[in-house]
């Protein structure tokens, strides 16, 4: 089998499969295991300035200081989360980010939210590879306590997910969705 040469990161960050034999998985791993060292020092920070500081580290890029991010925040990469500014992310969320995860300004996630952007092809065979699709939640979108947002799910602007809804689909703009799996309830307004 004839892998990609491109580099693997950008690769992720393109969507689709990525093989488990790639020949740069190595590369990921040695990243997964660093980020596991700072989350732990990430999860005994005691002020939110020392958490966006932490965090900043992980992710390779500098939170705003109008952000607010409690502890404790886990992830298995980072270097493929995006957080925008005067965002509120709860206690103990779950961002796993291999297939990128893109929050925008002005957004609101309660505890225990899950943003997964990766997955595994239901087939046995190739069940070990990964299959990643980006997460993006827009502008000032609000995510219930105990939401899970599925990979390739944009919560559109405005947006509000239910608590302990499973977002499997996209999420139109001024809407409000909840359930498992989350559905349409009403537009926000009506």
């Amino acid at each position: 089998m004839s892998h990609d040469n491109r580099d693997l990161f950008e690769r992720m960050l393109e969507g689709g499969t990525i093989p488990h034999d790639d020949p740069q998985m190595p590369k990921l791993w040695k990243v997964v295991a660093k980020t596991m060292e700072l989350k732990a020092t990430l999860n005994t920070s005691t002020s939110v300035e020392q958490i966006r500081e932490r965090l900043s580290e992980i992710i390779g890029k500098k939170i705003d200081v109008s952000t607010r991010i409690f502890v404790p925040f886990h992830t298995n990469f980072g270097q493929h989360i995006t957080i925008g500014k005067n965002v509120f992310i709860n206690h103990d969320c779950t961002f796993l980010d291999l297939g990128g995860i893109t929050v925008e300004d002005d957004v609101l996630i309660g505890p225990k939210v899950s943003l997964i952007s990766e997955n595994h092809p239901i087939a046995p065979a190739n069940r070990k590879s990964l299959s990643l699709h980006r997460v993006v939640i827009k502008r000032n979108a609000w995510i219930g306590a105990g939401a899970t947002i599925l990979p390739g799910v944009t919560v559109g602007e405005n947006a509000v997910v239910a608590a302990g809804a499973v977002v499997t689909k996209d999420v139109p703009t001024n809407s409000i969705v909840g359930g498992v799996p989350a559905k349409f309830i009403k537009m926000i307004g009506e």
